[in-house]
C-alpha cells in the first residue's frame, strides 16, 4: 500500500491554507513557495492542486547518488545528509511536484504527513491509501527496462 496526499480540485476554494500550514510547518514561515504542497489559480474560481502522488517514483530512479528512498508505508523520502543538490528529481518530475527553493540547498517534496488535511476548511485534501502498481514497487527495474526497450545502455542519456 502507498500513503498519499489525495487531491480534491473541485472542492478547493484557493484559499491557500493548506500552502500556509505545510510551509509554516516545515519551512518555519508562511511562505507559498515553500510549501510542499502547491495551489495553482487556473481562472474562473477553478485550482488544480499539485502534491506528489507517491506513486511515479521517477526522482528515486533519477537520484545519483540514492538520496531519495521509499519508506514502509510506501511514501518517497529525501535523505537531506546524502542530497546532493543536483535538482536531477527535480527535473524529472513529471507533475512539477518535487520542489526547490533556491535559498535551499536541497529539494522538497509532499510526504503526505497531513498538516494540510487540518488545515483545509473545505476537505479538499485526504491522507488516503492506494495499491503498489509493479512499475512504482521496482522504479529502478522499470527505469531499466525502458532503457532497454529504447536500445540504452544504462546511464545513456534518454535520446
Amino acid at each position: 500500500m502507498i500513503k498519499y496526499l489525495k487531491l480534491d480540485d473541485a472542492k478547493c476554494v484557493g484559499c491557500m491554507s493548506c500552502t500556509s500550514a505545510c510551509s509554516r510547518a516545515y519551512a518555519k514561515e508562511d511562505n507559498p513557495a515553500k510549501s510542499r504542497i502547491q495551489v495553482l489559480a487556473l481562472g474562473s474560481g477553478r485550482f488544480h492542486l499539485v502534491a506528489c502522488d507517491q506513486e511515479c517514483r521517477k526522482c528515486v530512479a533519477e537520484c545519483p547518488v540514492q538520496a531519495i528512498t521509499v519508506n514502509r508505508q510506501g511514501v518517497v523520502m529525501i535523505d537531506r545528509k546524502l542530497c546532493v543538490g543536483c535538482l536531477a528529481c527535480v527535473a524529472v518530475c513529471p507533475i512539477d511536484a518535487m520542489r526547490f527553493f533556491p535559498a535551499e540547498p536541497v529539494p522538497f517534496k509532499c510526504i503526505a504527513c497531513g498538516i494540510c488535511t487540518k488545515a483545509c476548511p473545505k476537505g479538499a485534501l485526504e491522507i488516503a491509501e492506494k495499491e503498489d502498481s509493479p512499475a512504482s514497487r521496482f522504479p529502478f527495474e522499470a527505469a531499466a527496462a525502458v532503457n532497454r526497450d529504447a536500445g540504452m545502455l544504462p546511464g545513456e542519456a534518454s535520446r
